[in-house]
């Protein structure tokens, strides 16, 4: 069996890995997938790069991957780490390949801007989900609320900077 290494989305043909196994997840979830190709190729390519993505690679097969950005919190007194998507292929689900993956953002988040811990958000209908990251050891938060804007609250809010 060939070993599974990890490596950064960094070239156009790991984009396109990278693409199919977000929409292989989103699929997954019966989520909306909003993100086009050339929108990954914006957050994970550009000088200022918003997004991070990874590889799970077994040889030449794509067998896991995860997109993940920074993020600081004042009460922790930290940078962490905020892993928007975690996509395991479901041949080699059960593996340990899914801790191994979030080992290695964590590992990534670290070493690249000094994150000391991570969060992540667990869809309500994803049990299967909840119950591997209860197994992590990753613990709900409580007493508070994720609060979002869209895209359209977000360029309306804009006009009130002047």
């Amino acid at each position: 069996m060939t070993a599974i290494t990890f490596r950064p989305v960094r070239t156009d043909d790991d984009l396109t890995l990278l693409d199919g196994a977000l929409r292989a997840l989103s699929a997954d979830l019966g989520d909306t997938h909003k993100a086009s190709r050339a929108c990954l190729a914006s957050a994970l390519l550009s000088e200022v790069a918003p997004a991070h993505g990874l590889l799970a690679m077994q040889g030449d097969t794509l067998c896991g991957a995860a997109l993940f950005s920074p993020t600081y919190s004042t009460a922790r007194g930290a940078a962490g780490v905020y892993v928007s998507d975690l996509w395991v292929d479901e041949t080699v689900r059960g593996s340990g390949l899914g801790r191994r993956l979030l080992a290695a953002v964590v590992r990534h988040a670290a070493q690249t801007w000094q994150a000391e811990w991570l969060t992540l958000a667990v869809y309500d209908h994803s049990v299967a989900s909840r119950a591997f990251y209860d197994r992590l050891g990753l613990v709900p938060r409580t007493g508070a609320t994720v609060m979002t804007l869209d895209r359209e609250g977000c360029l309306e809010m804009m006009k009130d900077t002047g």
